[in-house]
């Protein structure tokens, strides 16, 4: 084909540069877009790049890059001393192709109409606030023993611990976790059962999609933790809410449902009612399991936080058939943007839920996995806890002392037994929704137990949900008295 003139078709008047953003990019889309509409053809010889820059009024050096880009996208070719020219493109068709960026319909799936159907509640930036809830002791966290075990990895890094890790997680961090949950907690298991996950939220979707399949029946607390809810209707499990009271989720309820593959609780300390599951509710819903051949996933949500006495055991410490499968995560003792979580479940289960997760992300990240398993090692893990227990406890005890002086018997909270977070529970669903804006206006961090809950409309259950956890007792003290202004305004 014959080179054509750069006169008949790129026009330099014709290419709008605006001040103030990246010339190389505005060039490189429109001489882009030229190309695929058709304006400038195949076998067009360009400009030189000091011809095209001097009518531009740009850098050379721009112009260069910008050509050199185009080449290694095959939109121009060149010519050994003969310049620059536009490529024929193979099976386009220029009249059809438009650089106009136009959003194409949604996937028509069922997964996706799930995901569309989910909303997931704001995410809180900034230093934590009164009533902020599912956030431990930030302020807490001893940053300069992480900082430096990471500087120590770092420094230590070698081509061995760089590469891809375990799709089960660092085999010394599951050890660890392994004996901590049996001396601590008194959960007996092994590493060969700890998978490392991304948080409690990964390790309940990986059970999901690994256990479900779609039209199983699921068991789900109501109220309960609506993001595990969805996490286990991925694969389009159908999902049974199981009324909770103040022993817990309701066994003959469970039972009344019919046939079910599995049920979720959060046992120690249930989100968000605050109640602990009784002993009796713990056996029947192991029965329950045995006699069904289902199989309970535990979430140990704020298991670690208990304000008399000992942590509860977890329920998966009963189950001597190994039909409950334990999450636990390093949120709420350390910080939640960790990311970093467990999922105990059978040995001969294991190897596969650890394919799974290396199809999903491979595992978590190294560094992070090396520093905590050095963090648990040297005695920095038990430490901490115990200081994020007593300052949990001193916390609640304040909210308490704030909320008798403020509001005596008028509004009571639910028992706080447990956890970082009280349950003041209300009349109905628009009381919860007035003292909750009346509380935002004021500038407090309040949400209702119906957003973060996941209730059925014609549910009249409602609540405040009040996360005491993250600030110091003398803010509590002080968000309690403006919630009471708030509150009795006009």
């Amino acid at each position: 084909m014959e080179p054509i003139d750069a006169s008949l078709g790129l026009d330099a008047a014709g290419i709008a540069l605006l001040p103030g953003t990246a010339l190389g990019a505005q060039l490189h889309e429109q001489l882009k877009a030229r190309i695929l509409q058709g304006q400038l053809p195949a076998a067009l010889r360009l400009p030189t790049t000091r011809a095209l820059a001097d009518a531009l009024g740009i850098s050379r050096n721009t112009v260069v890059r910008v050509y050199e880009r185009l080449l290694s996208e095959g939109y121009l070719r060149t010519r050994t001393g003969d310049g620059t020219y536009v490529a024929a493109l193979r099976n386009t068709a220029p009249a059809a192709l438009s650089t106009e960026r136009t959003e194409p319909p949604p996937p028509d799936t069922p997964m996706w109409a799930r995901l569309q159907a989910f909303e997931p509640s704001s995410a809180l930036t900034g230093p934590p606030r009164a009533f902020r809830h599912g956030v431990p002791a930030l302020e807490l966290f001893p940053s300069e023993t992480w900082s430096r075990l990471l500087a120590r990895f770092w420094r230590r890094a070698d081509q061995h611990n760089l590469g891809y890790g375990e799709a089960q997680g660092l085999p010394r961090l599951r050890a660890l976790i392994a004996a901590y949950l049996s001396h601590s907690r008194g959960l007996v298991c092994t590493a060969e059962q700890v998978i490392i996950t991304g948080g409690a939220q990964q390790a309940i979707a990986l059970a999901s999609l690994a256990l479900l399949k779609p039209g199983d029946r699921v068991a789900v607390e109501s109220p309960g933790y609506r993001a595990a809810a969805a996490a286990l209707a991925l694969n389009g499990a159908e999902l049974l809410p199981i009324p909770v009271d103040a022993e817990g989720l309701q066994v003959g309820a469970l039972e009344a449902t019919g046939p079910c593959r599995l049920v979720h609780v959060t046992p120690s300390h249930q989100f968000p009612s605050c109640v602990a599951m009784s002993l009796p509710r713990r056996l029947a819903l192991l029965n329950w399991a045995q006699r069904h051949d289902a199989f309970i996933l535990e979430d140990d949500y704020d298991g670690e936080y208990r304000h008399a006495g000992v942590p509860l055991a977890p329920l998966a410490s009963l189950d001597s058939h190994q039909r409950t499968l334990y999450v636990g995560s390093f949120s709420k003792i350390l910080v939640p943007g960790l990311r970093l979580g467990y999922l105990v479940a059978p040995a001969a289960w294991a190897p596969t839920l650890a394919r799974l997760r290396k199809l999903l992300d491979r595992h978590s990240p190294i560094a992070e996995q090396t520093v905590l398993a050095d963090f648990i090692e040297q005695g920095h893990f038990l430490r901490h806890l115990r200081r994020a227990r007593r300052a949990a406890t001193q916390r609640r005890d304040a909210l308490l002392d704030a909320w008798q002086a403020s509001f005596g018997g008028a509004l009571p909270l639910a028992p706080i037994d447990a956890g970082l977070h009280a349950l003041l529970p209300l009349d109905e669903p628009g009381q919860e929704q007035r003292l909750v804006q009346a509380g935002r206006a004021a500038g407090l961090e309040l949400i209702g137990m119906r957003e973060v809950g996941g209730l059925p409309p014609h549910s009249s259950r409602a609540g405040i949900v009040l996360g005491f956890a993250a600030v110091a007792p003398e803010v509590l003290h002080k968000a309690v008295r403006t919630l009471h202004k708030a509150w009795n305004r006009g």
